[in-house]
């Protein structure tokens, strides 16, 4: 008896040309978007030298619009994906798998783009929680990946430019071919990919977009809750920072002419009132109202010079961001404060007691608590 393999046969409807365009359109401008914000909040976080300087402190949203952005629009893009890879993926079956060095090179370049955005949506949504199973540190692999991810699509596109504009609308020559009958069922399944990006957005962004904070049902922060009304995501017993580091704390100012302070000799000083947001990489952020010392007047004081930037240093025993350093536009703003107070009250441990900076347009994970040195550059 002669056995023959064959391969499997996709008879479902809608697995089509038009459908993979227009939903492959959507997904499109979503990465696009994705990626221009993930590029610029990498920038703002990692700026390389000749940039560190020159980064912009307003407008005080800056960082809390492109990140809440990049967070919603990277979400929006996974039922779209999941949606797009249902539409093409007979064609992985196709046989023979390899035709011919161009088909070959064409379905390595599908892979690497597949592969590439399963990657990038995924990881970013389990940084959203903070939870990485994996060995490699997430943020250089993370922004190499999306380059990746970028190349990849602008091939794709190049390759499949002709099909895509055979069935761009309704009228086209490509889109005319297809079965009319296919139609209806087709704008039912487009309604559907809407609703369920509409869906996962409306539940998610609230925790960016206040005003919709009261349907903030899925995503993993609410703009209310924590300490002092305000979330927090790096806890003082997480950070190796308790109550028993905090006697006896002085901050010290290394520059021209150095010196200390006392919290009391701090508090003495001239206090100002700024309010802005905390905008974390997990795409939740909130407005609040600091009270504290300038930092430019800290500066001042130690006689630092006019483009002089600024190093500060933590108390927290562990953490990547434990010493971060701050270009001359974030330490000269009037808004940039070694903060004391939250909303009208002292800082509670977990919210970086007894100081912390807060400074415009800048990524949460840069707003150093448990201050305890700051070195003139």
């Amino acid at each position: 008896m002669n056995l023959r393999l064959a391969p499997p046969s996709f008879s479902g409807r809608l697995h089509d040309a038009r459908t993979a365009t227009v939903i492959g359109r959507w997904l499109a401008v979503a990465v696009a978007l994705c990626f221009l914000t993930g590029v610029l909040s990498h920038y703002l976080q990692r700026p390389p030298g000749w940039l560190a300087g020159e980064l912009p402190s307003r407008p005080v949203w800056g960082y809390r619009l492109t990140q809440g952005l990049h967070v919603a629009s990277g979400i929006a893009a996974i039922p779209l994906l999941l949606a797009k890879l249902w539409t093409v993926y007979p064609r992985l079956f196709v046989w023979p798998p390899v035709r011919s060095v161009r088909h070959a090179l064409e379905r390595l370049s599908v892979a690497v783009l597949v592969a590439a955005a399963v990657f990038q949506l995924f990881s970013g949504l389990l940084n959203t929680v903070q939870w990485y199973p994996w060995p490699f540190s997430f943020v250089p692999v993370h922004f190499a990946v999306a380059w990746i991810l970028a190349g990849a699509l602008l091939l794709h596109i190049a390759v499949k430019a002709p099909q895509i504009r055979g069935h761009w609308g309704r009228k086209s020559p490509g889109t005319l071919e297809l079965p009319s009958k296919d139609g209806p069922d087709r704008r039912s399944l487009l309604i559907a990919v809407t609703a369920a990006v509409g869906a996962v957005t409306v539940t998610t962004v609230g925790q960016s977009l206040t005003a919709l904070k009261r349907f903030d049902v899925l995503a993993p922060r609410h703009p209310d809750h924590g300490p002092q009304g305000l979330p927090v995501n790096r806890t003082a017993a997480a950070a190796g920072v308790t109550a028993g580091s905090v006697p006896g704390w002085r901050l010290t100012v290394h520059g021209p002419a150095p010196y200390e302070l006392t919290l009391d000799e701090l508090r003495a000083l001239p206090q100002h009132e700024v309010t802005l947001p905390i905008a974390c990489v997990e795409g939740w952020s909130k407005s609040a109202r600091w009270t504290g010392v300038r930092i430019r007047d800290l500066l001042d004081r130690a006689e630092a010079r006019p483009g002089a930037g600024l190093r500060v240093v933590s108390l927290e025993r562990r953490g990547a961001y434990r010493v971060m350093e701050m270009g001359r536009t974030y330490a000269r703003d009037p808004l940039t404060l070694l903060a004391l107070e939250l909303n009208g009250e002292v800082l509670s441990l977990d919210h970086g007691f007894p100081a912390r900076v807060i400074a415009p347009n800048r990524p949460g994970v840069l707003q150093t608590k448990w201050v305890s040195r700051l070195e003139i550059l």
